[in-house]
C-alpha cells in the first residue's frame, strides 16, 4: 500500500463513523453538513438508528431557530446512512472511530477495518487520551493511521487536532487537514504526546488554581472571581471543575502526568484525590467546590469591608508602566499620595512586586510590615483590585487598604502572601506550559495558540497572552515562584527564557537549519 500517495478525502468523499455516541453523532452531522456522504456504524444496531434520529432532531431544531433552511436540513439528513456491518464501510475514503476510550478495542477495530477498506482509505481515531502510535501499532499499515480529535459539541467547537503518529505520512495529515478545512472548522497539527495540545494546555489552569486553594492563599469563590474579572476567563477554575466533574478532570490530569513520566508542571494536587474520594464531584453529585440547589451554585455573600478613615498612601518603587496606573487610580479615588522617598508614620504603604511575594518586597524596602500590603498590577485595575497581606499585616491597615481601593464600587479581594499573587501565577503557568510545548515541537506556536483559545475558550492564546503581559513579566513571576518553592514545577521553559531575554515574541518560531 502506498499511503504516501493518499490525496483523499476531498469534497464529496465517503466518510465512515464508527461509534454513535455524542461524539460520533457530532462528527457525522459535521461531515454531512460539509457535503460528504456519511455512513454511521455501531456494534448495537439500535444505537445507530437512535443516533440518526437524534441528528435529525438536532437539525430540525436548527431550522426552528432559523439557523438552517428546511431544504438544507433534508439534504444533510439524506447524506447520513447506516452501515449495518463493518463490511458496508468498504468504499469509504476515511473512517473515523469514536468508540470507547480503550486501547485494545480501538486496535481490534482498526485490525478488522484493514481487512475491509481500500488501500488508500485513511483510518482516524478520535481518542483524547491514548497514544495514536500505540493504537496504530497493531495495524498492517500504521502510516495511514492518524488522530482526529474533535471536541464536544462537535458542530460548535471549531477546532480539531490532527495527530501525527510515529509512522503517519504527511500526505495523510494533509488529506485530513483538507477534510477539516471543508467543514469550516480549524485544524491544528500536533505530535503524538500525552494530552496533545488542548488537554495538555489546560493543565495549567486547573492544577495551579487548586494549588493556590490548597495553600490557603485564596478561597474558591475568590479565585473564580479574580480569574474572571481580572484575566477575562468565562468560567473560574472551580466553576469549571464542577461543570466537568472532578472525577473526569482528575482522570485526565493523572493520565497526562503519568504518561509524561511525572512532569512537575502538570502535577495534580492531593486535594483533587481527597475531594473525589469524598464524592464532591460537582454539579452531577450536587456538591463540588460549590453546593448546588436545583442546579444553581450557592455562593457566599460578599463580606462587608469595615469602613476605615482615609489616610495617605505611599507607593513603593516599581516599573513605570505598572506604577503609573496605580498613582492615577489613587488620584481618581481622591486618595492622598505621598511623593516622598520614605513613608510617613501615618501612611498606608503599597508595594508592587512582580513575581516576589509581599514579604520579600517589604523586607527589601525595609518597610513596616504591619501597615504594608502588595497590590497586583499585571492586570487592569478598573474592575477588580487584588491586595496581598503578609502574616504580619495588621487587620486595621488591611481594612483601610481594601476600603479605600473599593471606594468607587470596584471589587477588591484580599489574599494571603504568595509569589505572583493568584491570577498572575495561574496565567504565567499556562503560558509556561505552552512555551514548553513549542520548545518540544509538539506543534507550531500559532497552532498552539489557536487550539487552546478555541478548544478551551481562553481570552487569548497563551503565547500571545504572554506577549500582551510581557514575556519578561511572565519570566519574573515564574522565577519568583521557583525561588520561593524550589519546586521544578515552576522552572521557566527555555523557549520563554530566550525570547524574554532577546525581546522577541513568544510566537517567534525557531530558525530551522
Amino acid at each position: 500500500m502506498e499511503t504516501g500517495e493518499t490525496t483523499r478525502p476531498a469534497h464529496g468523499s465517503i466518510v465512515g463513523v464508527v461509534g454513535t455516541g455524542a461524539m460520533g453523532q457530532g462528527i457525522a452531522q459535521l461531515m454531512a453538513t460539509a457535503g460528504h456522504q456519511v455512513l454511521i456504524h455501531d456494534a448495537n444496531p439500535a444505537a445507530a438508528d437512535s443516533a440518526r434520529s437524534q441528528i435529525n432532531g438536532h437539525l430540525a431544531r436548527m431550522v426552528t431557530k432559523g439557523k438552517l433552511r428546511e431544504d438544507e436540513q433534508s439534504a444533510i439528513a439524506s447524506r447520513i446512512g447506516i452501515a449495518a456491518t463493518l463490511e458496508a464501510l468498504a468504499n469509504c475514503d476515511v473512517v473515523i472511530e469514536a468508540i470507547v476510550e480503550d486501547l485494545s478495542a480501538k486496535q481490534a477495530l482498526f485490525a478488522a477495518l484493514e481487512e475491509i477498506i481500500t488501500n488508500d482509505c485513511i483510518l482516524a481515531t478520535n481518542t483524547s487520551s491514548l497514544s495514536v502510535t500505540k493504537i496504530a501499532a497493531q495495524s498492517k499499515h500504521p502510516e495511514r493511521v492518524a488522530g482526529l480529535h474533535f471536541f464536544n459539541p462537535v458542530p460548535l467547537m471549531k477546532v480539531v487536532e490532527i495527530i501525527r503518529g510515529a509512522h503517519t505520512t504527511q500526505s495523510v495529515l494533509d488529506a485530513l487537514d483538507k477534510l477539516i478545512a471543508g467543514t469550516g472548522h480549524k485544524a491544528v497539527q500536533a505530535k503524538d504526546n500525552p494530552g496533545f495540545i488542548v488537554n495538555l494546555g489546560g493543565r495549567g489552569y486547573s492544577t495551579e488554581s487548586i494549588r493556590i486553594l490548597s495553600e490557603g492563599i485564596a478561597q474558591v469563590q475568590q479565585v473564580d472571581e479574580m480569574l474572571k474579572e481580572q484575566a477575562g476567563f468565562k468560567l473560574g477554575p472551580f466553576e469549571l471543575f464542577d461543570l466537568t466533574g472532578l472525577d473526569v478532570s482528575l482522570a485526565a490530569s493523572e493520565t497526562i502526568y503519568n504518561n509524561f513520566h511525572h512532569e512537575p508542571r502538570v502535577r495534580p494536587s492531593f486535594l483533587m484525590h481527597q475531594r473525589r474520594n469524598g464524592g464532591l464531584l460537582g454539579r452531577k453529585s450536587g456538591e463540588g467546590f460549590y453546593r448546588y440547589v436545583d442546579g444553581t451554585p450557592q455562593r457566599a455573600p460578599k463580606a462587608e469591608i469595615p469602613a476605615a478613615p482615609p489616610c495617605p498612601v505611599w507607593v513603593g518603587p516599581g516599573q513605570v508602566e505598572l506604577r503609573d496606573p496605580v498613582i492615577q487610580l489613587l488620584g481618581r479615588l481622591d486618595i492622598q499620595v505621598e511623593q516622598t522617598e520614605h513613608p510617613s508614620a501615618a501612611a498606608l504603604c503599597l508595594v508592587l512586586p512582580v513575581g516576589s511575594d509581599a514579604t520579600t518586597a517589604i523586607l527589601a524596602l525595609e518597610l513596616d510590615p504591619t501597615r504594608t500590603l502588595a497590590l497586583e498590577t499585571l492586570f487592569p485595575l478598573e474592575k477588580h483590585r487584588v491586595l496581598m497581606t503578609t502574616p504580619a499585616t495588621a487587620p486595621a491597615w488591611r481594612n483601610a487598604a481594601a476600603s479605600m481601593l473599593g471606594k468607587d464600587g470596584a471589587n477588591v479581594t484580599v489574599i494571603n502572601d504568595s509569589p505572583g499573587f493568584a491570577s498572575s501565577r495561574i496565567v504565567a503557568h499556562i503560558v509556561n506550559i505552552a512555551c514548553d510545548m513549542a520548545q518540544q515541537n509538539i506543534a507550531i506556536p500559532g497552532d498552539i495558540d489557536l487550539a487552546i483559545s478555541l478548544g478551551l475558550g481562553y481570552p487569548h492564546g497563551p503565547l500571545a497572552w504572554g506577549d500582551r503581559l510581557g514575556a519578561q513579566q511572565i519570566l519574573s513571576v515564574l522565577e519568583g515562584l521557583h525561588e520561593c518553592y524550589r519546586d521544578p514545577r515552576y522552572r521557566p521553559s527555555p523557549w520563554l527564557v530566550r525570547r524574554a531575554r532577546l525581546g522577541l515574541s513568544l510566537l517567534s518560531p525557531e530558525q530551522m537549519q
